[in-house]
């Protein structure tokens, strides 16, 4: 069981959406802190309300993100387009990034979600270039 509060500066915007997307947002990260407890989360308030899991403190180190939009959120994946997706559940068009609409948690509380997501550190922690790792940290670079 995740312990790690929910960021002040992010609660203060988090407040704001509909009920249900605050369940469905804190058990999503409730399950990538369990899969990934030493994780760093990083806060951001810009087009969409959203916390990123990185194996460091830097963006680029950064293995998934839950971006939280009016109505709907994602599970995210910043090299989306790299890692394996033998079961399809990743969409998007860019050129990295791809995402898993998150409408209940059936849609990531399984295996096929858990594969991903180990995946994605794996490669994260691979292609990393910074000196500290995995610290557990959460940095808010929420400006209001």
């Amino acid at each position: 069981m995740n312990t790690r509060i929910i960021h002040p500066d992010f609660l203060k915007h988090l407040k704001y959406k509909e009920q249900s997307l605050i369940e469905l947002y804190t058990g999503l990260r409730e399950f990538i802190l369990e899969i990934h407890p030493q994780s760093n989360e990083l806060l951001y308030h810009t087009h969409a309300l959203t916390s990123l899991y990185s194996v460091s403190e830097k963006m680029g180190d950064g293995f998934c993100m839950i971006p939280i939009y009016t109505n709907h959120l994602n599970l995210g994946f910043n090299k989306g387009t790299v890692i394996r997706d033998p079961k399809k559940l990743l969409q998007g068009t860019g050129k990295w990034m791809r995402h898993i609409p998150i409408k209940t948690i059936n849609d990531y509380r399984n295996t096929d979600v858990e594969t991903l997501i180990r995946s994605a550190i794996q490669l994260a922690t691979e292609d990393s270039t910074a000196k500290a790792l995995n610290q557990g940290l959460t940095i808010s670079k929420i400006k209001d």
